[in-house]
């Protein structure tokens, strides 16, 4: 883990599993991506939702503190979409952990690599944890550029 970062205690990575654990799950991907871009309810989900592994970073107060989801787009891809930390705890290790969670998820099924559209705020995060830049892709809604980043496991 990089130094610079010092987690916290009493935090743990599970899959949500309710139907509540869903509903705070999504709640949280639509105010941490889609909400300060005016987006309704829904748009935070995608065509892939049934085939894909759902983790979350809570605290001791079943508070949603990060989220992160993947899915295989070949027998040796992956991808990580909708990837969030809330805003009080970045800078804190936890977006180095939930990264490292979903990669073993990837390695665990064969992946040799992972890509991901990072949103370009957050490309220098994605370089730290070795992921490197392929194209410039999409301006996401037409507002904040992207741009397609891969790892080799």
């Amino acid at each position: 883990m990089p130094p610079q970062f010092k987690l916290l205690n009493n935090i743990k990575i599970i899959s949500p599993q309710t139907l509540s654990e869903f509903e705070k799950y999504y709640y949280f991907r639509w105010y941490y991506l889609r909400k300060d871009l005016n987006k309704k309810k829904g748009t935070e989900k995608d065509e892939l939702e049934l085939e894909s592994i759902h983790k979350m970073i809570i605290d001791d107060n079943n508070q949603i503190l990060g989220v992160g989801r993947i899915h295989h787009v070949s027998k040796i891809e992956s991808q990580i979409r909708f990837f969030a930390i809330h805003h009080n705890f970045r800078r804190k290790g936890l977006g180095f952990l939930l990264m490292n969670h979903l990669e073993n998820i990837a390695k665990n099924n064969n992946s040799k690599t992972i890509i991901l559209n990072a949103r370009i705020n957050a490309v220098d995060f994605y370089k730290d944890l070795n992921y490197s830049v392929i194209e410039k892709t999409n301006l996401l809604f037409g507002v904040i550029q992207h741009f397609k980043m891969k790892k080799v496991l």
